[in-house]
């Protein structure tokens, strides 16, 4: 190894160390924060027995604090990258400054579609449409498009379905994090977690910006936990939860553009295939009932797991657990000298 070798690596290590640290002083520091300011405006759930399973009023602007300790903290890595010559010259290129600014743009009109309907409420039909208006300018503004899937058999070109695949992928991975968003913790832990995982196998891959964007939300989610852990202070909100969706999506995106080395999209789905089943389960529930695709109700795997008897805290560290054995699956195919599944 050779010691410039040696100085990149050593810059992308602080580089994820700074990002995550900023993330999580930052989130942790702005949560309480803007849990009194949702107090002051009036924005907070209130308990109703049913699908809600809170006991007090709480509010649900947490998702803002995520957002914030994310967007500060890569603004922060940003800059250290484009103040540095030799980082620059060997991490980032026009593409990854193209989607660095798509991420942060896109990510802020996700985040905005759910702090709309946190605050004012949107139909679920509407509610679609914002997210398919911004999937759609992440795809085609800022090329967050998946032209082809690796395979252990080859790699697979999409061709003109591309374009279809990669808003499905978007509007997919979005609503699954948004419908997993029912109990105390559960979102901002399954989050850590995934994050952790993609951070491992991008900084093996050789993807840094993927890493650095991980470290950002992994951090970011850090910081908010100890608040939003049952009993929870404080929700993250559709905001929080279709922010990280939106972060999870386009960091896999981001990942395919290198053929040779790309974290295929099955990462992020082993990792996260709990949520993922469960979201594709109540859909086909619904489509059967012929009820809104989009309405609430108790039919998530988190809600059955709590009316078979489980608390709050078990049925999050069960799907903890589950969700952190994936991730470990996922490591161990994608590591060096491995199956090279993918």
């Amino acid at each position: 190894m050779s010691h410039g070798h040696v100085s990149f690596n050593v810059s992308i290590a602080w580089l994820c160390a700074i990002t995550f640290a900023l993330a999580v002083i930052t989130s942790a520091v702005l949560t309480p924060l803007i849990r009194r300011m949702a107090f002051a405006v009036g924005v907070f759930d209130q308990p109703d027995g049913g699908r809600r399973v809170h006991n007090d009023p709480t509010p649900r602007l947490g998702g803002v604090a995520i957002y914030l300790g994310f967007m500060l903290s890569l603004f922060t890595t940003l800059n250290v990258a484009l103040t540095h010559s030799y980082v620059i010259h060997h991490y980032l290129s026009t593409r990854d400054l193209a989607h660095v600014i798509g991420l942060l743009f896109g990510g802020t009109l996700m985040m905005g579609v759910g702090l709309w309907d946190d605050i004012m409420t949107m139909a679920p039909r509407h509610k679609f449409v914002a997210q398919f208006c911004v999937a759609l300018i992440a795809v085609l503004l800022y090329g967050f498009t998946i032209y082809g899937v690796k395979l252990p058999s080859g790699y697979l070109d999409l061709a003109w379905f591309a374009v279809p695949f990669s808003l499905f992928w978007y509007l997919g991975m979005v609503n699954a994090m948004n419908f997993m968003d029912g109990l105390d913790g559960l979102v901002s832990g399954v989050a850590i977690i995934a994050s952790i995982t993609m951070i491992v196998v991008s900084l093996w891959k050789g993807q840094y910006l993927v890493a650095i964007t991980m470290c950002a939300l992994a951090g970011s989610a850090a910081g908010f936990l100890p608040y939003n852990y049952n009993p929870a202070r404080i929700f993250m909100g559709d905001g929080g939860s279709l922010f990280i969706g939106f972060v999870l999506a386009s960091a896999a995106v981001m990942a395919t553009e290198k053929r040779a080395v790309a974290i295929s999209l099955v990462v992020p789905l082993i990792v996260l295939a709990l949520p993922i089943l469960d979201t594709v389960s109540v859909i086909i529930n619904r489509l059967r009932r012929r009820s809104p695709l989009f309405s609430a109700d108790r039919s998530h795997v988190h809600h059955q797991l709590l009316d078979m008897g489980l608390s709050q805290r078990q049925v999050v560290s069960l799907i903890y657990v589950v969700c952190g054995i994936l991730g470990a699956v996922a490591i161990a195919l994608s590591r060096p000298g491995g199956p090279h599944v993918f």
